[in-house]
């Protein structure tokens, strides 16, 4: 026994006091419905009708039933219509992992306008240059820099991550400006460290890369700290071309033109990637955070990050 559609049949014979009225609503035939308010009452080994040719009223255990049964499937209607919104308009948890360097930059500010948004969804953000995967992040939406994953996800490149030498003026004039990319060797360097370690400088000569690296001054996860440091004129800093061009804007650091091009790869797909699991895009939540994230962030790549 269907016993959900059973419940309904009987709270809706109650409700119009009659078989056939009810039948009519669900569009089956009388005797079908009145079959199954039966099985129910022989389930529950109680009579919750009293039937006549005229009328159908409910027995003194019948009124006590439909009372609770009653309100048991008005809670279950309010709990479908909450799950039929929850599917049909953006809201919910929405989980978001991202590297430190753009989270902070990027990623908060363009979320705080996404709020604004979608006031419905709550954000749960959170910044690690950690590698990990997104089943066992337990999160939505990740942002990686690197290449694109190996691992069942769908990967969105959405913006260029090439690192680019910068230092400052001061520094340039005590030290001299180099020009060939072997020269970085006599110089002072300023590394970022990612969770596989220091990033080398790297260039190719002949085909062959050959490491250009500088002696290390300071090497750090944290970006904002290599950055002053550079700013201060302690040294060379490779960093994304993202991260450096407000300060070369502002001529706090300036952009080295070197030949041949340095590196910290020798995969030429270095990117930042939005990544998510790909049947959650079918959720609303996630899929209007995806599409607002890639055309934001392409557009303020294009505009040069302003």
């Amino acid at each position: 026994m269907d016993q959900l559609r059973a419940l309904r049949y009987f709270v809706k014979v109650v409700e119009t006091g009659s078989f056939t009225k009810a039948a009519a609503i669900f569009s089956v035939p009388p005797s079908s419905l009145s079959r199954r308010v039966a099985d129910l009452e022989n389930s529950l080994g109680a009579t919750l009708l009293k039937r006549s040719t005229r009328v159908v009223n409910l027995t003194e255990v019948g009124e006590s039933y439909y009372k609770q049964v009653s309100a048991i499937l008005e809670q279950l209607e309010h709990t479908d219509e909450a799950v039929r919104s929850y599917q049909a308009n953006p809201m919910g948890l929405l989980r978001i992992s991202s590297m430190v360097g753009f989270g902070e930059r990027i990623l908060l500010p363009l979320m705080d306008e996404f709020s604004e948004l979608y006031p419905q969804i709550t954000l749960d953000i959170s910044l690690s240059d950690e590698l990990s995967t997104l089943s066992r992040d337990q999160v939505d939406i990740a942002i990686r820099g690197g290449y694109a994953p190996d691992e069942r996800v769908y990967a969105i490149k959405l913006m260029d991550n090439r690192f680019v030498p910068v230092a400052s003026p001061d520094y340039l004039a005590r030290n001299g400006t180099p020009i060939s990319a072997l020269e970085l060797k006599s110089h002072r360097g300023l590394y970022f460290k990612a969770p596989a370690g220091r990033m080398p400088w790297i260039t190719e000569i002949n085909g062959q890369w050959q490491d250009v690296s500088a002696a290390a001054v300071s090497i750090s996860n944290n970006g904002r700290w290599l950055m002053d440091k550079a700013i201060a004129g302690q040294g060379i800093l490779m960093m994304p071309r993202w991260v450096t061009q407000p300060f070369v804007l502002s001529g706090e650091l300036v952009e080295l033109a070197l030949d041949p091009e340095v590196s910290i790869t020798e995969n030429p797909n270095f990117a930042i990637y939005l990544l998510y699991q790909k049947l959650r895009y079918q959720v609303p939540k996630v899929k209007a955070a995806v599409d607002f994230l890639v055309a934001r962030v392409r557009a303020s790549e294009h505009s040069g990050m302003d």
